[in-house]
């Protein structure tokens, strides 16, 4: 079974009771979901959400005979409150947001999620319903505008040469994979920036993710559908992994504490122990926080 980033935190903060019922946002691969269906027993219900159509077959086949206290849905938590509605998923006792990549998407997918993998250029969570690809922002998008990207996306501090490198390769041929890319991003650094040591490649890559899934503007709406569907006394967990996602979290909960209907109950962000960052390394950046729903 997948074991996910901070679970017992995420238990201890969501903490679930028996007969309540609970919504995992980012489902993956149901660590969160599973250890969450052992607590609310004997009637308690879980809600799994997954954006990716592949990652959701997968884990369809795994739930079989489990239907009765366990609903998964193949869609994205933007739409919380429609998915909730049409469901009947009420009341809704807590939610669970883990915003990281699953260790799937970057060694199993093939999108090009992983500048280690020689990949196509997609980066798409749901390949279905998103019309665009990694691919088409660097062979399409004006310099600017991929500047501007990776400079919010990405703070890449050299994302002006990285953007003109990308326009000046594109008009000898387009760029269709990972390597082609991570090529392109080294001739663009000076060869400081490619010996340190986190890769010279992440903060375009992680850019590029951002933009291809409008991951922000997504989560800012998502955490306020889940404050709307909350019932009062309501858990909200969220798990991320970089300072932009840590940023959107944090100004949200911070306002709803200011407007009176959220309490904050983590002092400051929790991490991971060293444990279990020996045990899985990419936990390393993980920051939890959450908050209990006070007034509707």
């Amino acid at each position: 079974m997948h074991i996910p980033v901070l679970q017992k935190e995420v238990i201890k903060y969501l903490s679930p009771k028996p007969n309540e019922n609970f919504i995992d946002a980012t489902f993956g691969g149901g660590g969160h979901a599973w250890e969450i269906l052992k607590m609310n027993i004997p009637n308690g219900k879980v809600l799994g959400i997954e954006i990716d159509p592949v990652l959701y077959l997968k884990a369809k086949e795994k739930i079989e005979g489990m239907m009765e206290r366990f609903i998964l849905v193949n869609d994205s938590y933007i739409n919380l409150r429609k998915i909730t509605e049409r469901y009947n998923f009420r009341p809704v006792n807590g939610i669970v947001f883990d915003l990281g990549m699953s260790s799937w998407h970057l060694e199993r997918s093939g999108r090009g999620f992983s500048f280690l993998r020689d990949e196509p250029l997609d980066m798409r969570y749901d390949i279905v319903r998103n019309p665009r690809r990694a691919e088409e922002i660097v062979n399409r998008w004006p310099e600017k505008e991929i500047e501007k990207i990776l400079k919010n996306y990405g703070e890449e501090i050299f994302a002006k040469r990285i953007a003109r490198q990308i326009v000046k390769q594109r008009q000898k041929a387009p760029l269709k994979t990972t390597f082609e890319l991570v090529e392109v991003i080294r001739r663009a650094v000076p060869p400081w920036y490619r010996w340190r040591k986190i890769h010279f490649a992440t903060k375009t890559f992680q850019a590029l993710r951002i933009a291809v899934n409008n991951e922000l503007d997504i989560l800012e709406r998502a955490l306020a559908e889940a404050m709307q569907i909350l019932e009062e006394g309501g858990r909200l967990v969220i798990i991320s992994f970089h300072s932009l996602e840590d940023r959107v979290v944090k100004n949200f909960l911070r306002k709803n504490k200011n407007q009176g209907y959220l309490e904050i109950i983590t002092k400051k962000p929790v991490s991971p122990s060293l444990e279990e960052i020996k045990q899985n390394f990419r936990s390393r950046s993980a920051k939890l926080r959450a908050g209990v729903k006070i007034k509707k």
